[in-house]
């Protein structure tokens, strides 16, 4: 059978590029053997976000005497019926993406795929032909290479537990980590976070960590810096011992892993290739997100491009335009990438951070809020929100902003638009403010002493 183009990968990412391709009028086929949609909508992004809602009510429940709801309480937290509900939502959403396909005539195919020669991709026990071959297969998790890691989950199989754990050690300091010490916390775990580094979040702008590993502990999440697991032994109550280095080891029912992700390069059959992966797994590929070979191309979390998912689509989008349309100026904006961390409280940025800056050559002029919001003062509450521009000397362009508190990811959103547009400081300034609310002091910070 012969396509034009054949997409290994039912992603965010590959979903986009069928269908984009196809309603180019090219003969397209997406071989997938998981449910479509990819991490994101099956074990990631969209079930996580929704496990973070309901870990917030807690907090809601305990906020709302003050507001005069004298009769406000969490209840018990029923784990099956949330887990339920969300494998429900999982579904629908599953059965979107595969009618987006079928809507836009890409055939699809259920089954694992590899490339077994030049233009040649088996699926299913079937020989495909295809001009261009798309790999969009995304990443998965890895596990800790420690006597007892087999007993330790990784973030795939948090969605999908039969009961809620008692006590839980979450080892590693990325956004995944945060996120799910978050939720477990939230949902009534005795909750433990373990990484070897000072802060967690090594990527992230220095005050954002500190203050994030602060707050992440007021919600609840014992944060244990500077240790690694050693081994795991499961002891004869059931329980899971984890050893670390110099002692001060810990008990736990659940032990998951959030220390890192791999690209899914390997057993994909690029030995029939002039491909070869870095070292890290990764693919190289030009601006056409084409590799070595000029009929393979590549997008999203295989190559060494930021593992998000709007990233993985823009980039699908890329590859159209360019390899399709024939619009060989369409090309993404790397260095204007929102993102944001959905931990408790929740954490956002976009640009550069100050750190970033000084590495560049620059010396940032820095402004800096800390505030307790509305909210929290109001209802007793702790949690401080920090919010941060980091400008250029020279012409007061916005390089970067920093955002931790509530709403942050949707505050940040709207700034990207303005700092990819090159706003300044005082654009920002001459911007009036809606009060009130924590994001009019993005317009009214003012410089650092």
């Amino acid at each position: 059978m012969q396509y034009d183009l054949f997409v290994i990968g039912g992603g965010s990412g590959g979903v986009r590029a069928a269908r984009l391709a196809a309603a180019q009028g090219a003969r397209v086929a997406l071989a997938e053997r998981g449910a479509l949609g990819g991490t994101c909508v099956n074990v990631g992004c969209v079930p996580k976000k929704l496990f973070v809602y309901a870990a917030s009510f807690a907090e809601e429940a305990a906020a709302a005497p003050a507001f005069g709801w004298t009769q406000a309480v969490a209840g018990t937290m029923q784990w099956d019926v949330l887990r339920d509900n969300k494998n429900r939502e999982i579904q629908r959403l599953n059965a979107v993406y595969e009618k987006l396909l079928t809507s836009a005539g890409v055939h699809l195919i259920a089954a694992e795929a590899q490339l077994v020669g030049e233009r040649r991709v088996r699926a299913g026990n079937i020989e495909f032909h295809a001009d261009k071959v798309l790999l969009a297969v995304g990443g998965a998790p890895v596990r800790l290479n420690i006597p007892g890691a087999d007993m330790a989950l990784l973030s795939d199989d948090m969605f999908y537990l039969s009961e809620l754990p008692r006590r839980a050690v979450v080892v590693g300091g990325g956004y995944i980590a945060l996120e799910f010490a978050g939720i477990l916390a939230g949902l009534g775990v005795d909750t433990s976070l373990c990484f070897r580094a000072d802060l967690p979040l090594r990527s992230f702008d220095e005050d954002l960590r500190e203050h994030i590993a602060t707050e992440i502990a007021a919600r609840g999440v014992t944060v244990r810096a500077g240790v690694a697991p050693q081994k795991i032994i499961k002891q004869a109550s059931g329980a899971l011992r984890v050893c670390f280095a110099g002692g001060d080891d810990t008990e736990a029912d659940l032990v998951m892993f959030a220390s890192g992700r791999r690209p899914l390069t390997d057993n994909i059959g690029l030995e029939h290739t002039l491909v070869k992966p870095r070292a890290n797994g990764t693919l190289p590929v030009n601006a056409d997100y084409q590799t070595a070979a000029d009929w393979l191309y590549a997008i999203g979390d295989v190559l060494d491009t930021p593992a998000l998912t709007p990233v993985a689509t823009a980039e699908a989008g890329v590859f159209v335009d360019r390899v399709f349309c024939g619009n060989t100026a369409a090309q993404l904006d790397y260095a204007h990438i929102p993102t944001a961390v959905f931990s408790r409280p929740p954490m956002a940025t976009v640009g550069m951070s100050e750190e970033m800056a000084r590495d560049a050559g620059i010396n940032p002029v820095i402004y800096k809020s800390v505030f307790r919001p509305m909210k929290s003062g109001f209802s007793g509450n702790t949690t401080q929100t920090l919010m941060k521009l980091v400008t250029a000397p020279d012409n007061g362009r916005v390089l970067g902003a920093h955002m931790i508190g509530d709403d942050a990811a949707e505050i940040i959103q709207g700034l990207a638009v303005a700092i990819r547009l090159g706003a300044t400081k005082q654009d920002f300034d001459s911007t009036i403010g809606v009060h009130p609310t924590s994001a009019e002091e993005f317009v009214t910070m003012r410089q650092m002493s």
